[in-house]
């Protein structure tokens, strides 16, 4: 079991569990932003040592969030998933004890009551089904799954394209729509009284991330709004990830100036341990993120 990465952060009455999938994983930035060396990215200092190597390589990770607010259990995005057929050979028959972490924090699959996928790429919506005698059934039979509508809209445009953004339709979105699990909903749509999307495209056309709001306190988790803390540092340079990549760069931008001065913990959903932090603003349109809040 994957224990060693859980970790619990409390928002008000909120428990938010970190559930990691395929932790530390490292690729050169230049894959994340065109252009950026590793001399680039060591610039940036307060990436290290959480979020950079001494060579100058990014560190990721895939990961999904429990929350458990009052009798509610909510999946936010659920992983890559075991068994699956996939273009990148790291995600491709991987065997995780993702289950096993979950049900370890008091969430067993048939005890979440909600699924959010922040958007429908692969690595956020594995989870959504697994293999059982051949099939692909919903891992969270007593669950609601809540699409966007405009992301679900979107994505069956691409279908004709093919790709690995697509790819995974059949095995992890499909199952669950066939099953009347799935509920396609609003931007903004409020889950619960302390927990609500927030509408940030740009990464896809309906991309979403979570807020959470709780006794006078406040956290968002990010979905891929951002994919790394350096992109806090140089927000509008444009993604190689980002399907509209200006739209992403102006999203990062709005996010980042809502949410610095230490009153909203950001929780990064592909940033490595500790995965949260607070956003201070260096420069009229460059930010950092602090592990601690600032003082």
């Amino acid at each position: 079991m994957a224990i060693e990465h859980i970790r619990k952060w409390t928002v008000g009455g909120v428990e938010i569990w970190r559930i990691v999938e395929l932790n530390d994983h490292r690729d050169p930035f230049a894959i994340l932003l065109d252009g950026c060396t590793p001399e680039r990215a060591l610039q940036y200092d307060w990436l290290a040592p959480h979020f950079i190597t001494p060579d100058g390589q990014m560190r990721i990770s895939f990961q999904a969030f429990v929350i458990r607010a009052g009798d509610r259990r909510i999946m936010v995005d659920t992983c890559i998933g075991n068994d699956r057929e996939r273009h990148y050979g790291v995600f491709t028959h991987m065997q995780t004890s993702f289950l096993a972490d979950i049900a370890s924090v008091g969430c067993p699959a048939e005890s979440i009551d909600t699924v959010l996928c922040t958007h429908l790429h692969f690595d956020h919506t594995g989870w959504n089904t697994q293999l059982v005698d051949g099939q692909w059934v919903p891992t969270f039979p007593n669950a609601r799954y809540l699409f966007g509508r405009a992301e679900w809209e979107d994505l069956q445009r691409h279908l004709p394209e093919g790709g690995p953004h697509v790819a995974h339709v059949s095995d992890s979105i499909q199952p669950v729509i066939d099953a009347g699990l799935v509920d396609f909903v609003d931007s903004r749509h409020r889950v619960t009284d302390e927990i609500s999307l927030i509408p940030t495209p740009g990464h896809t056309a309906g991309h979403v991330s979570v807020v959470i709001q709780s006794r006078g306190q406040k956290a968002i988790i990010t979905g891929d709004l951002m994919h790394h803390p350096i992109q806090c540092a140089v927000p509008e340079q444009l993604g190689n990830f980002d399907a509209a990549r200006e739209r992403a760069a102006e999203t990062r931008v709005k996010f980042l100036g809502e949410t610095e001065g230490g009153e909203t913990l950001v929780i990064g959903s592909h940033f490595v341990e500790p995965t949260a932090g607070y956003v201070s603003r260096t420069g009229p349109a460059s930010w950092r993120f602090d592990t601690e809040k600032p003082q």
